[in-house]
This record gives C-alpha cells, sequence and structure tokens, in this order.
C-alpha cells in the first residue's frame, strides 16, 4: 500500500507541476501578445461631435385613466423595492 501511496503522490505532484509550468507560459505569451496588438494597433480615431437631436416631448395630454394606472404602478413597484 505505501508504494501505491508514493506513486499517487508522484504523480499528484508531476500533475501540478505541468499545470503551473503551463500557466506561466499562458501568462508571459499573454502578455507578449498584449505588447505586439498595442506596438502595431492603430490609435483609436476619436469621433467627431455632432449635436445631439432633442429628445421627442411626450404628448401634452394623458388620458385620466392611464395616468391613473401608472401611478398605481409606480406606487406597487416603490413599495415591492423599498431598500
Amino acid at each position: 500500500m505505501s508504494e501505491l501511496m508514493s506513486q499517487a503522490v508522484e504523480l499528484m505532484i508531476a500533475g501540478m507541476g505541468f499545470v503551473f509550468a503551463f500557466l506561466v507560459i499562458l501568462v508571459f505569451a499573454t502578455i507578449a501578445m498584449s505588447k505586439v496588438v498595442t506596438r502595431f494597433a492603430p490609435e483609436p480615431v476619436t469621433p467627431a461631435k455632432t449635436p445631439r437631436a432633442k429628445p421627442k416631448k411626450a404628448p401634452a395630454s394623458v388620458d385620466p385613466d392611464t395616468a391613473e394606472a401608472i401611478k398605481k404602478a409606480i406606487a406597487q413597484f416603490r413599495s415591492r423595492h423599498k431598500k
């Protein structure tokens, strides 16, 4: 049984070593790719400022029943989501 446990520990250490080595290589590869992209990528283009369109206004008159339904819905929402 002792020989089996020693083999299991050796296998575990070897597996953890391979995973660690892979992660180290992955970190360095990511850093290298980042440097390559920042070196050869074109500068970001800032868009020209355009005048904003005015937001559309809501209709001047709202049906009283619709307004009451909206008020009740807002009150119900606020009562359920109080902090």
